[in-house]
């Protein structure tokens, strides 16, 4: 297992990027735009150390963020994702999004904080259980 990073909502993302990079000294190694699910990534780390990386998303629609819903999520690279899943099904974890398309999953710590998990390399071919599985509670 891997680290990945760590994401947060943001809620202006030219004023977030000025705090992150212009104030705090992250810099942008990459950026992802998606139109359809109308929001944007934007991945920083600290000079240096591309290894842990902060993950800003910036959803297009305006939305009020309470109870912690700013902070995303943990994310973990994993090399069977359909393996990390049955080990945590074993262990009584719900899994909040199953790995239908063999690349990512989603589950909760018993604080509520979300865990995304997502396989290394290219997706694994689709399968059952996964695939039939549905999502359960929030991610």
């Amino acid at each position: 297992m891997k680290y990945l990073h760590t994401m947060v909502r943001v809620t202006d993302l030219p004023t977030s990027l000025a705090f992150y990079c212009d104030a705090l000294g992250l810099e942008e190694t990459r950026r992802h735009e998606s139109p359809q699910g109308r929001y944007t990534l934007v991945f920083l780390n600290a000079p240096g150390d591309p290894e842990a990386q902060v993950e800003l998303t910036w959803n297009w629609d305006p939305e009020v963020y309470t109870s912690g819903r700013n902070f995303g999520h943990l994310a973990y690279e994993v090399d069977d994702i359909y393996a990390a899943c049955e080990k945590l099904l074993r262990h009584g974890v719900t899994i909040n999004r199953p790995p239908r398309d063999g690349r990512m999953a989603f589950v909760r710590s018993p604080d509520q904080i979300s865990v995304e998990l997502l396989q290394r390399g290219d997706p694994l071919p689709p399968q059952e259980p996964w695939l039939s599985m549905p999502n359960s509670g929030q991610w």
